[in-house]
C-alpha cells in the first residue's frame, strides 16, 4: 500500500508506523506529494509504481476548502480548491491510466462529499467536488471496456481535520438535527465503501456516485 501527504510529515510518520502493524509483511510507503503540479505527480507516480511494480486501485482523497460567498471568493482561493480537489484528482488518474491499461484491470475510487450539490460560502469546493461525478463518469466510459472502473463516493459529514476547520457550530447542528442517523459517519463506514468500491464483488459498479451520508445527501 502506499500513500500521500502534502504536509503533516510527524502525522504521516504516525499513519505508516500503523499501517504496518496492521498489515506486517506488506510493504507500506507514503510520499510526499503535491497534486497541483503535474510534473511532480508524474514524479511521485513513477516513484510508486518502481517501488510496488504495479497498483491495482487509486483513491483520490486530496481536500481543501476557502469559506467565503462566491461575490467575495479571490482568484487564488478558487484557484487553489479547483487545482487541489478537482485537477489534481484528473492528473493522478490519468497518470495511472497506462498502468491500468497495459495490466488489463484498475480501479479509480474519487472522494466527493454531499457539497457537491452547493454550500452556501463554499462554492469553489461544491464546484470541485460536483467535477468529482463528471470524472469519474467520463473515465468510467471511456475506460470501462478496458476493464477499469471509475466511482465516487458522496461522503456526508465525517469528523475530519477539514471537516473540523471549516463546519461551523450552526452547521454541525443542522446536520446532527436533519441527518436521518442522527449523527456523523465514522471513519470505517467511509473507508469500509471505498475497500467494496475496490474489490472484485464491485466489477460491475462503473460511473457511479455512492452516497455514504447517513440518508443527508444535501447541505444549507
Amino acid at each position: 500500500m502506499a500513500f500521500t501527504y502534502f504536509s503533516g510529515e510527524s502525522a504521516a510518520s504516525l499513519v505508516l508506523e500503523g499501517a504496518r502493524r496492521q498489515a506486517p509483511g506488506q510493504q507500506v510507503e507514503a510520499y510526499c506529494l503535491d497534486v497541483r503540479l503535474s510534473e511532480q505527480v508524474a514524479s511521485v507516480c513513477d516513484h510508486i509504481l518502481d517501488d510496488f511494480g504495479s497498483m491495482d486501485v487509486v483513491v483520490c482523497n486530496a481536500g481543501v476548502s476557502r469559506v467565503g460567498l462566491a461575490a467575495l471568493v479571490s482568484d487564488d482561493d478558487w484557484n487553489d480548491v479547483l487545482a487541489t480537489n478537482l485537477t489534481g484528482a484528473f492528473y493522478v488518474c490519468r497518470h495511472f491510466l497506462q498502468p491500468f491499461l497495459a495490466q488489463g484491470r484498475g480501479r479509480f475510487i474519487l472522494i466527493s462529499s454531499v457539497g457537491m450539490h452547493g454550500v452556501s460560502g463554499q462554492v469553489a469546493y461544491s464546484a470541485s467536488k460536483a467535477g468529482m461525478m463528471g470524472l469519474a463518469q467520463g473515465l468510467a466510459k471511456e475506460y470501462g471496456p478496458k476493464g477499469i472502473t471509475a466511482n465516487g463516493l458522496v461522503l456526508g459529514l465525517f469528523d475530519t481535520a477539514l471537516s473540523r476547520e471549516n463546519l461551523s457550530e450552526r452547521g454541525e447542528r443542522f446536520w446532527l438535527e436533519n441527518c436521518p442517523a442522527r449523527r456523523k459517519g465514522k471513519l470505517s463506514e467511509a473507508s469500509g465503501a471505498v475497500l467494496f468500491l475496490a474489490s472484485e464483488t464491485a466489477s460491475f459498479v462503473n460511473g457511479q456516485m455512492l452516497g455514504v451520508n447517513g440518508g443527508l445527501d444535501w447541505v444549507f
